[in-house]
């Protein structure tokens, strides 16, 4: 396959870019309450540097990782953008992630700073009274926004840079220490397309996170494929309302708006009330959609101005019905772009193509730099119209992902022998070419686009003395796609409440794997080698 990044770094794009459109419009972002931000290339590059200059002063260095728990925000932006500059690895923690979940991202990923939400600080005194130490400090940002904040009064808990002993915990404000950063980077090292720039733990079948390593040909790559995929042009304005912290937000929106110079607009909460009118007002040309977004569209009253507006694509990522997909095309007059891919896969390796006929219900071809195929469980590719899994082949560390970081064993099973990405998911091929979804990966739920290990969340209720066993599978969910039904079986001797079970899985949960639906059990049905057979349940 031809190599369409060289040696190009996140750091040559960016600069690349800032250089040709300094002036031009980059980025709108509303927030929570409505306030609107601007900034044109030049203006956000001076606030990157002023951040990367942050952290050369805390003492992080190239090939260091930071932990980002944060907000679709500026300053999410500024600290990805910043730490590749100076060649450390930024590692995006989900927003909605409790102590726990945060608490393992952050060992396994070897963090040693990390940068919260003032919302999300109690959740590091938490850890930090476990005994979880980060060598370079906790930053914390957008205190001074009308972002959600704790109820901390944040005056003077500050730690003054260069004050801290050594294995004492400093607390920095990340809004101080930028406005006394130089606009101009202070330093530059030595970079490879080769070098990780960023870890982001993605949910598989097992119980925990992976963390998918992606390099900085990894990301340039995904902003070419993407300008390929939408015909993306500097004239055009992407909105997108997906978690920055996600694959969706960085590799499919933000990456080709910087590959084309074009424009990026953030809604940091999505609103279904609100969604139409953002669109119109923002003058998008391309959005991002998932299938809670599209059935809740649809359940707003009708607008006589919703087909008022300049969409010419919607980049859509869940399978949903051939009703639903005709009933939101003619009634907003959008043309929605079926994908399939991974964060694994770097770009969505699979999808419909950006000229000339589409054949919904497929998810398209194979993408510029990909090929895919079907196989059976031993790796043998399937004739056409045979379900099998869907096996995608890129370059690894280049359009596919570089490896598991710290995860070896993973990332060999990850991987086929003859070097093809082994997705899980099951699906087939035309005679024509073209390949359709079928079912995900064995113990995954997908919900309003937030994948879910089944096996994490057996684990945790059955952390709790009175469950003994327990078994939770997807059902189907008129908005979200599934939602998340818990069996449980009590230990002899022990009980709980249906309301004290789902109590316990919200203080140990995010709020997104907390399930809908409990059942109580008194034993479940099982296979012959006595595990649980999960099709039985409902």
């Amino acid at each position: 396959m031809a190599d369409i990044v060289g040696n190009e770094t996140l750091r040559d794009l960016w600069q690349s870019v800032v250089e040709r459109k300094g002036r031009r419009h980059f980025l709108t972002f509303q927030n929570r309450v409505g306030d609107v931000f601007e900034y044109t290339y030049a203006a956000f590059d001076e606030d990157v540097n002023r951040i990367a200059n942050v952290f050369l002063d805390l003492g992080i260095e190239k090939g260091d990782h930071v932990a980002l728990h944060l907000h679709s925000s500026p300053e999410f932006l500024m600290c990805l953008f910043g730490l590749a500059k100076i060649g450390a690895v930024a590692v995006p923690i989900n927003e909605q992630y409790l102590a726990d979940e945060a608490e393992y991202i952050l060992e396994n990923s070897d963090a040693i700073c990390v940068v919260v939400e003032p919302l999300f600080y109690e959740t590091y005194q938490e850890l930090l009274a476990r005994g979880h130490y980060f060598p370079k400090g906790v930053v914390v940002a957008r205190a001074g926004t009308e972002s959600p904040k704790s109820n901390i009064d944040f005056s003077g808990i500050y730690t003054p840079l260069g004050t801290v002993e050594e294995d004492q915990q400093g607390i920095y404000d990340f809004w101080m220490m930028r406005c006394e950063q130089s606009a101009i980077l202070r330093d530059s090292c030595e970079l490879s397309s080769d070098d990780p720039v960023q870890i982001i733990y993605t949910s598989g079948t097992t119980s925990r996170p992976k963390g998918v390593v992606l390099t900085h040909a990894n990301m340039v790559f995904s902003g070419l494929y993407g300008d390929w995929e939408v015909s993306l042009r500097g004239t055009d304005r992407v909105l997108t309302s997906m978690p920055a912290c996600h694959s969706n937000f960085q590799l499919a929106a933000l990456m080709p708006v910087i590959t084309a110079g074009a424009s990026l607009i953030i809604v940091e909460k999505y609103s279904a009330t609100r969604f139409m009118k953002q669109i119109r007002h923002y003058k998008a040309t391309v959005i991002q959609c998932v299938a809670m977004m599209l059935r809740t569209l649809l359940l707003q009253p009708v607008d006589p101005e919703e087909k008022n507006h300049c969409v010419r694509e919607v980049l859509y990522f869940i399978p949903i019905t051939d009703a639903e997909k005709k009933e939101f095309e003619q009634r907003f007059n959008m043309k929605i772009m079926n994908t399939y891919g991974s964060t694994e896969s770097t770009g969505w390796a699979i999808t419909d193509p950006p000229v000339g006929a589409r054949n919904w219900p497929s998810v398209g071809r194979a993408g510029l730099g990909y090929k895919a195929r079907i196989c059976d469980m031993n790796d043998n590719e399937l004739p056409p119209g045979e379900i099998g899994e869907i096996q995608i082949k890129g370059e690894r560390g280049r359009s596919v992902m570089l490896e598991y970081y710290n995860n070896p064993e993973a990332t060999e099973k990850t991987f086929s022998a003859d070097g093809w990405l082994k997705t899980g998911d099951q699906g087939y091929q035309d005679d024509n070419g073209w390949f359709y979804f079928v079912d995900r990966k064995v113990n995954m739920v997908k919900r309003s686009g937030e994948n879910i290990s089944t096996t994490e969340l057996e684990e945790i209720l059955e952390q709790h003395p009175a469950i003994a066993e327990s078994a939770v599978i997807g059902v189907p969910d008129p908005i979200r796609d599934q939602a998340i039904k818990a069996f449980v079986r009590f230990t002899p001797g022990e009980s709980m409440t249906l309301a004290e079970v789902e109590q316990y899985c919200k203080d140990h949960m995010a709020s997104f794997k907390v399930p809908t639906f409990y059942e109580v059990v008194e034993d479940f049905p099982r296979t012959c080698s006595m595990k649980i057979e999960k099709k039985l349940l409902s």
